[in-house]
C-alpha cells in the first residue's frame, strides 16, 4: 500500500509558498499604493540611485571590454569579427547591462536594507512607530520602494553607455577599429526597443531588490543573528529574483 505522507508533504510545502507568495505580493501592492514620504523618498534615491553609480559604472566598463574582447576573438573564427561592436551594444543593452546593474544593486542595496530595517525590527523602533500610530511601510517601504523603481532603470542607462564605451576603448586601441567605424557598427544595428527593454527591466529588478531588502528587514529575527540571517536571505533571494525574473521578461520581450 502506497504512503499518503509523500504526498500530503508536498501538499503542504505548496500551501506554505502559496501562502508566502501571498503575504509577499498584499506586502508590496499595500506599500507601492501609499504616498512616501518625500524627505525619505529623496534619501534612499541618493543612497539607492548616486551612491550606487560607482560599482554599476566600473561593472559595467569591464563587462563591455570583455564582451568586446571575446566577441572579437570568436567572430574572428567566422570571419565575423566586424560584427563586434553591434553585439556589444545590443547584448550591453538587452541583457548584461540590466541583469549586472541589478546584481550589483542587490548586492550593495538589498544588505543595506534589510540590516537596517532589521536592527530597527531588533531595537523596538518599528514597534515604536506602530505606538505613535504611524505605519512603518509609509515611512520604511514605500520610499525604497519607488526609489529603486525609480533609480535602477537610470543606473543601467548610464550602465549601457559605459558598457559601450569600453568596448569602444578596447575595440579602438586593441582591435584596429577607428572610432567613426565602431560608433557607426554599434549605433547602426541597436534599435529603441533594445534599450527600452533593457531599462523596463531595471526597474522590475529594482522593485525585486528593494522588496527583497524590506521583506525580511521587516520581518528579522531578534538578536544579531536574525538580523545576520534577514541580510543573507534578502542579498540572495533579490539575486536569484533577478535571474528569474530576467528570463520571463526576455521571453516575453523577445519569445
Amino acid at each position: 500500500m502506497i504512503s499518503a505522507r509523500p504526498v500530503s508533504l508536498t501538499g503542504r510545502a505548496a500551501l506554505g509558498v502559496a501562502r508566502l507568495v501571498g503575504r509577499v505580493a498584499l506586502f508590496a501592492s499595500r506599500s507601492l499604493f501609499m504616498v512616501p514620504e518625500p524627505r525619505e523618498f529623496l534619501r534612499q534615491l541618493i543612497q539607492i540611485g548616486w551612491l550606487s553609480l560607482p560599482v554599476v559604472g566600473l561593472t559595467a566598463l569591464f563587462t563591455g571590454a570583455a564582451l568586446a574582447l571575446q566577441m572579437y576573438s570568436g567572430g574572428e573564427r567566422f570571419a565575423a569579427g566586424d560584427v563586434m561592436p553591434a553585439v556589444v551594444a545590443i547584448g550591453m543593452a538587452r541583457e548584461l547591462g540590466p541583469v549586472l546593474g541589478g546584481l550589483m544593486v542587490a548586492a550593495r542595496v538589498a544588505s543595506s536594507i534589510a540590516a537596517e530595517i532589521g536592527t530597527m525590527r531588533v531595537t523596538e523602533q518599528i514597534d515604536a512607530l506602530v505606538t505613535l500610530s504611524a505605519d512603518p511601510r509609509r515611512h520604511l517601504v514605500t520610499p525604497r520602494l519607488w526609489a529603486a523603481i525609480l533609480a535602477v532603470p537610470m543606473l543601467v542607462g548610464v550602465g549601457d553607455v559605459i558598457g559601450i564605451m569600453g568596448g569602444w576603448l578596447v575595440g579602438t586601441q586593441s582591435l584596429g577599429f577607428t572610432s567613426a567605424a565602431y560608433l557607426k557598427g554599434s549605433w547602426s544595428f541597436l534599435e529603441s526597443w533594445d534599450v527600452i527593454s533593457g531599462l523596463l527591466k531595471g526597474a522590475v529588478f529594482g522593485l525585486i531588490v528593494a522588496l527583497s531588502g524590506c521583506w525580511f528587514g521587516i520581518n528579522a529575527g531578534r538578536g544579531a543573528a536574525g538580523v545576520g540571517r534577514a541580510t543573507k536571505y534578502a542579498v540572495v533571494v533579490a539575486a536569484v529574483g533577478i535571474f528569474a525574473a530576467n528570463f520571463a521578461l526576455t521571453g516575453l520581450f523577445f519569445g
